[in-house]
């Protein structure tokens, strides 16, 4: 199969994922238990045929091209990816919703702009390695942010009694914020081996072109070190948990995609 093929059926399985995923959510919950494997199975091999065509976009002989829509593309395969491993064990499909017709969206992007931002073959395998930890701190923090929406959704219901529907879908509450401080404190871990790696391998990571991604990367990272802290001492939870939650992650969004959305989509 070409590419073209290749990416209009991983587009047309996320869509029919999300899809099904949304009717689920009024259904009893013996039929939701029931298709979970299906649609997470479903789910999967969309990502995967995701992932064959970003690896096509992203890895040229000319080098590693992380300009804007290929990086938005290969991000969101990853999340798609995490969050669907991620599900056979625990209860999180339903972030299929948000996340998935997203990643269908980068994947189209990608293939329909070229925006190129290409990283010399010459790059040592520790800058390398630098680059996977940042994209997989960044994934995952990803998935936290729409955990904590998810959240406030949940609690937004329960404050005004409204606990059918949506509701019937999601795991307690308490189950929730747990998943969402695993996915915090994973995400921060990587997060953390990321700017270390940055400090060690990177010539100067205050250089005028890193400067901005640099600094607010390390105030995201100090976000969600106050936040953890703050769940382990004071046991934050609830709105004070999304709160800071979702700062950590526009910070961090800001740090990567804001900069590359000024450099080469605007000025160019």
């Amino acid at each position: 199969m070409n590419i073209i093929t290749i990416t209009t059926l991983s587009i047309a399985l996320y869509l029919v994922t999300t899809i099904l995923l949304g009717r689920r959510l009024f259904q009893p919950a013996e039929a939701i238990q029931n298709t979970r494997f299906a649609l997470i199975s479903l789910g999967i091999g969309a990502a995967i045929l995701h992932i064959g065509v970003v690896y096509n976009s992203v890895f040229t002989p000319a080098g590693i091209n992380l300009g804007f829509y290929s990086a938005a593309s290969l991000i969101m395969a990853m999340v798609a990816s995490l969050m669907l491993i991620a599900a056979i064990k625990q209860p999180i499909e339903n972030l299929g919703i948000f996340i998935l017709p997203v990643a269908a969206i980068t994947l189209l992007l990608d293939q329909r702009f070229s925006v190129q931002h290409l990283l010399s073959n010459q790059y040592t395998s520790q800058i390398e390695l630098h680059i996977i930890l940042s994209l997989l701190a960044y994934s995952l923090l990803t998935i936290a942010a729409l955990q904590s929406v998810l959240l406030a959704v949940q609690d937004r219901q329960l404050r005004h009694k409204h606990p059918g529907g949506f509701m019937r879908a999601l795991p307690p509450m308490q189950v929730m914020e747990s998943l969402l401080f695993q996915l915090i404190g994973l995400g921060f871990l990587l997060l953390s081996l990321a700017l270390v790696t940055g400090f060690i391998f990177l010539n100067d990571i205050f250089a005028q072109h890193l400067v901005h991604k640099s600094v607010l990367s390390i105030i995201a990272w100090v976000v969600f070190a106050i936040l953890l802290f703050g769940r382990w001492q004071a046991g934050w939870r609830g709105r004070t948990a999304i709160r800071w939650t979702l700062s950590g992650f526009v910070t961090l969004l800001l740090a990567y995609f804001g900069s590359k959305l000024v450099l080469e989509i605007i000025l160019t």
